[in-house]
């Protein structure tokens, strides 16, 4: 941490550390590590929390998003944070009480979702309603 002339803490370099090239590094490979994750498991859960998530249109083309090369590095590496605690089993309300497991996944989805919605475009909308359609997934499914 930075400290003042004075010797106190920097408030700024609180708020805001400044970050050298390993920092960047390090958020690419947990980015990488955590996308791989979400590839591996988002269907199946998406499939295990369908009726619980009333707005799963909206996780589908969040993922569709996350997953594109055109989407803002930033953009993809905070949706596939939240992707990635969507799909472990084990968070803070385990996925596996039933009816409140997803709450918490719910919550921060939703949240999420809100910060980036600018970026989700037509397509990831379209490509979500086209496999929610054609999987036949979702509450009465």
């Amino acid at each position: 941490m930075a400290r003042t002339h004075d010797g106190t803490l920097d408030p700024d370099e609180i708020i805001m550390p400044k970050r050298g090239e390993n920092d960047a590094a390090d958020e690419a490979r947990r980015a990488a590590r955590d996308e791989k994750n979400v590839r591996k498991n988002f269907w199946a859960t998406v499939r295990k929390a369908a009726r619980y998530i009333p707005f799963m249109e909206e996780v589908i083309a969040a993922y569709y998003c996350a997953l594109d090369p055109e989407t803002p590095f930033r953009v993809r590496a905070t949706l596939i944070g939240a992707l990635a605690y969507f799909v472990m089993p084990i968070d803070a309300i385990p996925d596996f009480i039933l009816a409140v497991g997803f709450t918490d996944d719910a919550a921060l989805l939703a949240s999420v979702i809100a910060m980036v919605r600018a970026h989700i475009r037509p397509e990831h909308r379209d490509a979500a309603r086209r496999v929610l359609a054609e999987e036949q997934i979702g509450p009465a499914a």
